[in-house]
């Protein structure tokens, strides 16, 4: 008690200040955004999420039609309505056959027209439901698996054409585990309230969509049935998510004729010709056990139970581009049961979505002409050279790592490489067929050009300047096997400073903490330390280095297993390792990148906020995201990211320079003693 009376006694100072504060400036100028998020009845010390973004979830309430609000939703928001009006003008243009305009606007004008929608119903699909229907033995069952894969959908396993992650110039087929519904394992197992809801509804759902592929009432209920004790048989041959992590211990390279052998029951010589896949000598299995378990539930369960269950994956991938009654019924139960959004967002949201998702390098060229600000590449590539140059300093001066793997990872931060803002070029997406007649048919002909486009890479050296995220995808990622980080243009926005640039304790926050030097730890973290300089999988630490690091790692997972942001379900801290790791290396490389910019030097203060409180405050306003208790709970149980909340508090209870510039004392929920704190890189 006397620890939290003395704690309190401080919060209450620094509120009072930092209340006066902007008491006195708001009679004579508006607030700049970030002062203006901070709620004061919160103490910094216990939970400085909510001190540091309050007032903005006070007067922003998540929609009904979303899962969160936050800065992510308000970004996304923006570029909506920036496409949305590259999708109108190209619809509303007669533009040549073939054309990027006329894809984008047919496109959006297929999904626009709702009554022809509902008149059609399933109809669109069902030529392809005729075709499973028309199945009388596996081999052709392995033919409509493969043709789902390429369409809708992943059933059965996860199939794709990758980087070897040990040979990472050559691109090989790589297989593992997946094709159950649910998001992780555990849904099918668990018997806690939240679980056995979940799995109840699931039934309901399996048995309605049933019923809109016209099945009576009481086939309904059996297909349901049948196709859960299926999907429980593939989560139960699974390994758990957590221990997918490891790239080497989910890497095994078989022969074909290994595989073969391994699934009797599967005919991957069909599967193959049906995927366009030619003279495959090899391929990377994740999970061979499970492999082997689908090859005895192929008998196990009835042709007809595994025909429903393709009927169902199908749908599932399509319900959105059908009519009304699909798109509810898979609305209520993925968006809503698991994710607790309480209504639909507006059609032309949806299809807005949808058009830049699938045709995302169309409207990526129109996005990078006409919307983003001028200097944003500069801007980005001036920040992410500031974070990587700090970033080799604090490799050279760490007192846990031996000068020869000190030497490795200095290689390995020198090579690697950073695109930002968008590609050099643009994929060609001119052999993808899309018309006004049928928007389910235009999604499938979208899918099945980003499939064959995968196809095509096996056999070809890989194409190192390829992009996986377009400029308009508020995003980042590390790419292990490329040794690369990429980070999109629209990350240059920041919500509140639309009319002028941000200063640079909120930019080297958000773009150098959050974004670059998050990316960049990636390199570094539990999985991409497996990687070389040049991204093979290869082991470059000495002995007792890797023992010191995992040694610093275990103390990451043990401070996130202790947090419980909703009912009884904590953060799987081994789960959420890599972005744990990752946000506290961005953010301390953030900072000494910021501690080198004029505004740190000079300490210049805004809204009388120190450039270390404003720091710290624009990294709350990085993850500024207030999420609904059942989206929470489906990501504790399926994400690899721990709730926004966590990352701000979790991450900056590792950092002393937190607790200095906002007075952070022993009583408060934050503060860790000092043999607690997590110091990596």
């Amino acid at each position: 008690m006397k620890h939290y009376l003395i704690a309190f006694g401080m919060s209450v100072i620094i509120l009072a200040a930092i209340s006066c504060q902007i008491k006195s400036k708001s009679t004579v100028a508006p607030l700049d955004p970030l002062a203006s998020h901070i709620d004061t009845s919160a103490i910094p010390g216990d939970d400085f999420f909510q001190f540091a973004n309050g007032k903005w979830f006070d007067k922003n309430p998540i929609a009904p039609s979303e899962q969160s609000s936050g800065i992510f939703q308000v970004i996304q928001d923006t570029i909506n309505s920036q496409i949305l009006k590259i999708c109108k003008t190209s619809a509303q243009t007669a533009s040549e056959k073939g054309s990027n305009k006329q894809k984008i606007g047919d496109f959006y004008y297929s999904g626009m027209d709702s009554a022809k929608l509902n008149k059609a119903g399933i109809s669109a699909i069902q030529q392809y439901l005729d075709q499973i229907d028309a199945v009388k033995n596996l081999n052709q069952l392995t033919s409509e698996a493969a043709f789902i894969h390429s369409s809708s959908g992943s059933p059965m396993f996860g199939f794709g054409v990758e980087q070897d992650s040990k040979i990472s110039s050559k691109n090989a087929v790589t297989i593992w585990q997946g094709g159950f519904s649910l998001p992780d394992r555990s849904y099918y197992f668990e018997n806690d309230a939240r679980t056995s809801l979940v799995r109840e509804e699931f039934l309901k759902h399996l048995e309605n969509m049933f019923k809109i592929l016209n099945y009576d009432q009481q086939k309904a209920k059996a297909a349901a049935k049948g196709q859960l004790r299926l999907e429980t048989a593939l989560a139960s041959a699974s390994r758990k998510k957590e221990d997918t992590r490891d790239p080497l211990k989910n890497y095994t390279k078989l022969s074909f004729k290994q595989l073969s052998a391994l699934t009797p029951n599967f005919n991957w010589q069909i599967f193959n010709r049906e995927t366009g896949l030619q003279n495959v000598d090899t391929v990377i299995v994740g999970q061979p056990e499970f492999l082997s378990a689908l090859n005895k539930d192929l008998k196990k369960f009835p042709l007809d139970t595994w025909k429903n269950y393709l009927k169902y994956q199908l749908i599932k991938g399509l319900a959105s581009n059908l009519d009304d009654s699909a798109y509810q019924e898979s609305f209520n139960f993925y968006a809503h049961i698991l994710r607790g959004v309480q209504q639909p967002k507006p059609r032309w949201k949806r299809v807005v979505e949808e058009t830049d998702g699938l045709l995302g390098e169309l409207t990526g060229q129109v996005y990078v002409a006409e919307y983003l600000p001028i200097g944003t590449k500069e801007k980005l590539v001036e920040i992410g050279n500031a974070v990587k140059t700090v970033y080799g300093d604090r490799i050279k001066n760490l007192d846990w790592m031996s000068d020869a793997t000190k030497a490795k990872a200095l290689q390995k931060l020198d090579t690697m490489i950073m695109k930002v803002g968008y590609p050099d070029k643009w994929k060609d997406l001119s052999k993808m067929k899309i018309n006004r007649d049928s928007y389910a048919q235009n999604v499938i002909h979208a899918n099945q050009w980003h499939f064959n486009y995968m196809i095509s890479k096996f056999g070809k050296p890989v194409d190192r300047t390829e992009w996986q995220m377009q400029p308009q995808n508020y995003n980042a990622y590390y790419n292990p096997s490329n040794n690369e980080l990429v980070v999109p243009a629209c990350n240059i926005i920041v919500p509140g400073y639309e009319r002028k640039m941000a200063d640079d304790a909120v930019l080297y926050a958000i773009i150098g903490g959050s974004t670059f030097g998050h990316e960049m730890t990636h390199g570094f973290d539990d999985q991409g330390s497996k990687y070389d300089s040049k991204g093979n999988l290869n082991n470059w630490w000495t002995p007792d280095d890797s023992t010191k690091f995992y040694s610093k790692t275990k103390m990451i997972v043990k401070q996130f297993n202790e947090y419980n942001p909703v009912e009884k379900l904590h953060i799987n801290g081994e789960l959420t390792q890599g972005e744990n790791i990752a946000d506290l290396g961005g953010i301390i490389m953030g900072y000494e990148a910021f501690k080198k910019t004029k505004q740190y030097l000079y300490q210049e203060k805004i809204e009388n906020l120190s450039p270390d409180q404003r720091f710290f405050l624009g990294f709350a306003l990085a993850w500024m995201v207030n999420q609904r208790p059942e989206a929470i709970a489906n990501q504790v149980r399926s994400d690899f990211h721990s709730p926004a909340k966590y990352r701000v508090i979790g991450t900056l209870s590792n950092m002393p320079e937190f607790y200095k510039a906002f007075g952070i004392k022993e009583g408060d929920q934050m503060w860790r003693p000092d043999s607690l704190i997590v110091r990596i890189w």
